[in-house]
């Protein structure tokens, strides 16, 4: 028995850029089926263009702009027309009062726009202008660092070269071997550490300039509001520091 295939009809749709004679930064991409006609192709672009089916006239172009034909039987396909890929709908607008003219869709500054006086803002319960006024601190910039360097002042008085100390983060232990300003640094004081294992990051030496002596390798220098003075013994490296574990 001979065998009989299903035979389903190639896909004639075509891709083609739709353009407006009113709306100059207007494109979009449609893919249509050749059999569609020129009608129902109108009803398409009405949804996407805002032009009127009754106002629009349609132009077919090649990918170089230029005219090919004037799409005017509304019951023809679009087959009748000898579409290819990548060729222009260019949309007409006939209505001069239409709702594309004049730039109202593109220029924004065509459009009238609402303004509210500053004493009607001010009555608003809640505007940004409020909250901004919340959020920004009351002190200037410069009072703030003020501020910082007194408290760091007021930290490093408590602090003395020769104290033993403990390091945030990681509780590194050490002597204290500089207290003071370092304007190279950067602004407000500063505290030298010799670490007693090597979790520095140099020999006292930064930037060329020689704050204090140590091995390499166990020196830091940090501000103030990490150091805690106190008892620190160096830890024993063989201590076993769980004692509750066998």
């Amino acid at each position: 028995m001979a065998s009989s295939k299903l035979q389903l009809p190639a896909d004639d749709s075509v891709l083609l850029l739709i353009t407006h004679s009113n709306l100059t930064t207007f494109a979009a991409d449609i893919r249509v089926s050749q059999q569609t006609t020129v009608e129902a192709l109108k009803d398409k672009l009405w949804r996407k263009t805002g032009t009127a089916v009754a106002s629009m006239r349609l132009q077919l172009r090649d990918d170089s702009g230029t005219k090919i034909a004037d799409l005017d039987d509304d019951a023809a396909p679009l087959a009748a027309y000898a579409p290819y890929n990548g060729y222009r709908i260019h949309v007409v607008d006939l209505d001069p009062s239409s709702l594309t003219s004049g730039g109202w869709l593109e220029d924004t500054s065509l459009v009238d726009k609402y303004t509210m006086s500053d004493e009607t803002y001010d009555k608003l319960d809640t505007n940004f202008r409020k909250f901004k006024e919340k959020m920004v601190p009351k002190n200037s910039p410069s009072e703030d660092k003020e501020e910082s360097e007194k408290h760091m002042e007021e930290l490093c008085s408590k602090i003395k070269v020769g104290d033993r100390c403990e390091v945030e983060p990681g509780a590194k232990r050490g002597t204290v071997k500089f207290v003071g300003r370092a304007e190279a640094l950067g602004r407000g004081f500063w505290v030298g550490v010799q670490y007693d294992e090597p979790l520095g990051k140099h020999d006292g030496m930064v930037k060329g300039i020689r704050f204090f002596e140590c091995p390499q390798g166990h020196g830091a220098i940090v501000r103030p509001e990490k150091v805690k003075v106190g008892d620190f013994p160096e830890r024993d490296p063989f201590e076993d520091e769980d004692d509750d574990e066998i």
